[in-house]
């Protein structure tokens, strides 16, 4: 999820979707059951 939003504010500039990538970050660091590294793996195997 955070590679999806990163990619939309670097195609827009848009700063509440980096906003928003920074709070995912914050909730995902915050959540110590939860591997981001697991999440890109999955995302980039959908694509």
């Amino acid at each position: 999820m955070l590679d999806f939003t990163w990619k939309i504010f670097s195609q827009t500039g848009n700063i509440e979707t980096y906003l928003l990538m920074k709070e995912l970050e914050s909730d995902y660091r915050e959540n110590s059951s939860y591997s981001f590294e697991e999440d890109v793996t999955e995302f980039d195997t959908q694509i």
